[in-house]
């Protein structure tokens, strides 16, 4: 299972939302590749890069941000918000960016994404936010009347690489993570799932950790980490399927 450390970017320096709301947002690093760094020397191989503002404005607007997280670090990224046309999807994966998150434009334009995974074998993941099961889009400011499940299935057999699943009612509350409630989901979809949302201690990654098979890809991770609330080493042992250092 794969641990997600997640930079989300807003006016260009790194800061974590409660339930993706823009006026809660907390500063925690003001340069986003030194909070890059720090993820790699604490051991991680992937970054969860979301660009905040694109995500609201429907294109980038932290793109020298990401340049300079993938500019200061060896990581594999995967890069969400405002990522809505071909030319941009393209352009961060030629950039060097390893995976592209999309979301809105998975409920807009469906064909898109499709053919970008058709021409990107394992590089287009869909980013699926859900409020009460419905999918919640344009930086989570709308919500529509389409089921979490229903809009997963339009991508089933489309060769996506996974899907980051959001519970907003949890990400950034420090609620926990409900794993039973994940692994059905990646039951019913058939596709890898990443979990995303009230990862708040080790606890929650053991749990997910025991629905791997279910699914369970990986996790991100947030404020828990900026907090100190998860230990970085232990986590990636459990992940790791080891025992928590």
């Amino acid at each position: 299972m794969i641990l997600f450390p997640a930079i989300d970017l807003k006016d260009g320096v790194c800061v974590r939302l409660v339930r993706g709301e823009m006026e809660t947002a907390t500063v925690f690093n003001r340069d986003p590749a030194a909070q890059a760094s720090e993820f790699a020397l604490c051991g991680f191989r992937w970054l969860h890069v979301v660009d905040l503002d694109g995500a609201f404005a429907g294109a980038s607007v932290n793109g020298e941000a990401v340049r300079s997280i993938r500019r200061a670090v060896d990581l594999r990224i995967e890069l969400g918000g405002g990522i809505r046309e071909r030319a941009a999807i393209d352009a961060w994966l030629d950039l060097g960016i390893d995976r592209v998150v999309l979301g809105t434009v998975a409920l807009r334009n469906p064909e898109l994404v499709r053919r970008a995974a058709a021409d990107h074998p394992g590089r287009i993941v869909v980013g699926i936010d859900g409020k009460n099961g419905k999918v919640a889009v344009e930086g989570w400011a709308e919500v529509s009347e389409i089921g979490i499940v229903e809009l997963a299935h339009r991508f089933a057999h489309a060769g996506v690489a996974a899907i980051v699943a959001t519970d907003i009612s949890r990400d950034g509350a420090m609620m926990g993570i409900d794993a039973e409630a994940v692994a059905g989901f990646a039951r019913e979809v058939g596709i890898p799932v990443v979990a995303s949302g009230g990862v708040s201690s080790l606890a929650d990654i053991v749990a997910l950790k025991a629905y791997e098979q279910d699914g369970i890809a990986g996790a991100i991770i947030g404020r828990a980490l900026y907090d100190g609330s998860i230990d970085p080493k232990a986590a990636i042992a459990i992940a790791d399927g080891g025992e928590p250092c």
